[in-house]
C-alpha cells in the first residue's frame, strides 16, 4: 500500500476542514461561522474609526531601521519619503519631492523638494531634513543613528551596497544646495535610484523627534513623527497601534478618515473571523483555501495584491554539508517544488526556476529551467558529495504567516518529508518574529530557513542586489560570488534595457548552479476587506497608504 507523505495528510485535512466551512457558507457575516475560530473580542474602537488587521505588531516605526511589512505597512501611514509609487503599481510619482534630474555621467541626482511640509510636531520639512534622516542611515559614525544601543540599518546596507567610507558604498556624499534641494553623489551610475531611496524603508522623521527621543525612537512608548497622512498616538503592545487624521496634512482632501486603528492579529483564521464579524474593516496576508469562504459571504469581498514577491528556501553554505554546491542543488531536487505550490496556494501561486517575478521576465534567462524534481538522483548526488546517509538539517521557519508564506509551518512540514526521502534528517525550529529576523544575520546564521521578500520598486536589482549584493548575505554567512557583484553593478549603470536583461539571465544562471536560495513560489496575496471599505488600492509593492480609504 502507499503511503500518504504526511504533508498530503496535512493537505487532506485542509481540504476536508475546508468542505465543513463551505457546508456553513450561510452564516451571517456579522457572526463568525461555526467552524471558524471565535474571534476574541477586541477592545473598544471608536466609532467611524478604519480598522486594519495586520498579520503582526511592527518591529519598529524607525524609517531605515526595518526590514519587514509589518513595519512598513504602519510607517507608510505615519511617514512620506522622497518619492512615491502611483497607486496599484511600481510607477514613480512625486511626494516629498516635486522632480529629480541625473547628472550627464549618472553619478549625481538632484531632487527638488516640496515647500511648505510640515512634521507633525510643526517643524519644518527641508532639504537639511532629509540630509539629517540619510546621514543616520547611511554613516555609520553619525551620532543620531544611535548604533551603540544596537541600531544597524541594515536595509541601507542591502539596497545601497554599503555605508559611508565602505568600499561597496553606492552613494558617495549628500549635499544640501539649498533650503529645498537636495543632492546625491554616487560612486557609480544607478538608473533606478529615485526609486530605491522611495521605497517603504526611508520615511522622512522629524530630527527634533529623533534627537528628543534618542536611541529609543519608534519604539512603544516613544515618538514616531512623520509628514504622513496620520499622526502617531498610542501603540499598545500586543495589540494595536492608534494613529490620528493629520489635520495639516500637504495633500488636499486627505485622509478621509478621522481614525485610523491597526490591530495585531497574527492568525489568519482569526483575522478572517474578526473581519466576518465586523471587528476588522480590511485585512491582508490571508490563506489561499480562505478565498472561497470570503466570496461566499455577501458582506465581505477578496481582494488580490498583484504578484511582486519570492518565496524562498535560503540554504547557508557556512554549515558543512551545505557548503557543496551539489548538495545544495540535491535539496532543490528533493523538493517538488511544483506539487507543494499547487497544493498550499492552488491558482494563487506560481512556481518557476527565476527569482524574480513573471512581471520581470524581461530579465529572466532563456536557458535555466526548473530543477527536476527527483529524489533518486538527489539520493546519488548527496552519497557523491560524501553523504550516503545523510545529514541532520536544522530548518528555521517563521512563526507568522506572509504574503510569500501564508501557512509558514504546514509549508515547512511539507519541504521537511520530502528532504527525509533522501535521507536529510530535518528538525523544525521558530522562534519570535523580530527575533527570527535578526537572530538569522548573527553569525553563522540558521542553517537553512524560509524567507521571502516582496518587491520595493519595479527593478530586477531589487530582488537581486538585497540577496546577493555586497552585503546582503549575512544571512548566508556573508558567502558571495564575486561574478555575480561585478554582473549586479553593471545592470545598475547599464541604462538599456536589452543590455540590463542580458546581465540578468547571466545573474540568474549562475545562481541557478549555486542554489543558495532556492525560489519555491512567486504568490499573489489574499486580502479582504467588507465591502462598505472603498478607495482601497493594494500596491503590488506590498505595502500602501490608506490616506484614500474611506468607510460608506
Amino acid at each position: 500500500m502507499r503511503l500518504l507523505k504526511p504533508w498530503r495528510l496535512v493537505l487532506l485535512s485542509i481540504v476536508f476542514g475546508m468542505a465543513v466551512i463551505l457546508s456553513n457558507c450561510g452564516t451571517p457575516s456579522n457572526t463568525a461561522s461555526k467552524n471558524s475560530p471565535t474571534p476574541p473580542t477586541p477592545a473598544a474602537v471608536p466609532a467611524g474609526a478604519l480598522v486594519y488587521g495586520a498579520g503582526g505588531p511592527p518591529v519598529n516605526l524607525e524609517p531605515g531601521n526595518i526590514t519587514d511589512g509589518n513595519s512598513v505597512i504602519v510607517i507608510d501611514q505615519i511617514y512620506n519619503r522622497l518619492t512615491d509609487f502611483k497607486p496599484g503599481t511600481v510607477e514613480l510619482e512625486p511626494s516629498l519631492a516635486t522632480e529629480w534630474s541625473s547628472s550627464t555621467d549618472g553619478k549625481t541626482w538632484t531632487f527638488k523638494l516640496r515647500s511648505g511640509v510640515k512634521f507633525h510636531d510643526g517643524t519644518d520639512f527641508d532639504a537639511e531634513a532629509v540630509k539629517f534622516n540619510v546621514d543616520r542611515w547611511w554613516d555609520a559614525k553619525n551620532p543620531n543613528g544611535f548604533r551603540e544601543a544596537g541600531k544597524n540599518y541594515p536595509i541601507w546596507k542591502n539596497l545601497f551596497g554599503g555605508f559611508k567610507g565602505e568600499k561597496d558604498s553606492l552613494v558617495k556624499d549628500v549635499a544640501v544646495v539649498d533650503k529645498y534641494t537636495i543632492k546625491f553623489v554616487l560612486n557609480q551610475p544607478f538608473a533606478a535610484f529615485p526609486s530605491a531611496i522611495g521605497s517603504g524603508y526611508f520615511g522622512m522623521a522629524s530630527p527634533a523627534a529623533v534627537k528628543k527621543a534618542g536611541a529609543q525612537y519608534g519604539t512603544p512608548g516613544s515618538l514616531a513623527v512623520g509628514t504622513g497622512p496620520f499622526v502617531f498616538r498610542e501603540w499598545r503592545s500586543g495589540d494595536r497601534i492608534v494613529l490620528e487624521k493629520n489635520q495639516n496634512y500637504w495633500k488636499t482632501g486627505a485622509p478621509k478618515l478621522d481614525r485610523l486603528v491597526i490591530r495585531f492579529v497574527e492568525d489568519p483564521a482569526a483575522r478572517l473571523a474578526q473581519l466576518r464579524a465586523g471587528q476588522l474593516d480590511f485585512t491582508v496576508d490571508l490563506t489561499p483555501d480562505q478565498l472561497q469562504e470570503i466570496q461566499a459571504d455577501a458582506n465581505l469581498e477578496a481582494v488580490l495584491r498583484p504578484a511582486f514577491n519570492v518565496g524562498y528556501l535560503a540554504l547557508n553554505p557556512s554549515y558543512e554539508p551545505l557548503a557543496k554546491p551539489e548538495v545544495r542543488r540535491a535539496i532543490a531536487q528533493a523538493i517538488n517544488q511544483p506539487e507543494i505550490v499547487k497544493a498550499f496556494w492552488g491558482e494563487l501561486g506560481k512556481h518557476d526556476a527565476e527569482f524574480v517575478p513573471s512581471v520581470l521576465n524581461w530579465a529572466a534567462s532563456e536557458t535555466v529551467k526548473d530543477y527536476e524534481f527527483n529524489p533518486q538522483q538527489a539520493k546519488a548526488m548527496l552519497a557523491k558529495a560524501g553523504y550516503p546517509n545523510g545529514f541532520d538539517l536544522d530548518l528555521w521557519y517563521m512563526p507568522v504567516g506572509r504574503p510569500y508564506f501564508p501557512t509558514p509551518k504546514p509549508i515547512a512540514e511539507a519541504l521537511a518529508a520530502d528532504l527525509s526521502a533522501i535521507g536529510i534528517r530535518v528538525k523544525l525550529l521558530t522562534k519570535d518574529w523580530s527575533a527570527y529576523l535578526a537572530d538569522r544575520l548573527k553569525p553563522p546564521g540558521f542553517q537553512a530557513f524560509m524567507m521571502g521578500w516582496t518587491g520595493d520598486y519595479g527593478d530586477p536589482d531589487n530582488f537581486y542586489y538585497p540577496h546577493f549584493g555586497p552585503g546582503a548575505t549575512a544571512d548566508l554567512g556573508n558567502w558571495k560570488n564575486p561574478k555575480v557583484i561585478e554582473l549586479l553593478d553593471k545592470g545598475r549603470a547599464t541604462a538599456d534595457r536589452a543590455a540590463r536583461a542580458k546581465i540578468y539571465g547571466e545573474v540568474s544562471e549562475i545562481l541557478h548552479g549555486e542554489a543558495v536560495r532556492l525560489p519555491i513560489v512567486h504568490s499573489q496575496p489574499l486580502l479582504g476587506k467588507r465591502k462598505n471599505i472603498l478607495g482601497w488600492i493594494p500596491s503590488p509593492l506590498g505595502s500602501e497608504s490608506f490616506e484614500e480609504v474611506s468607510k460608506n
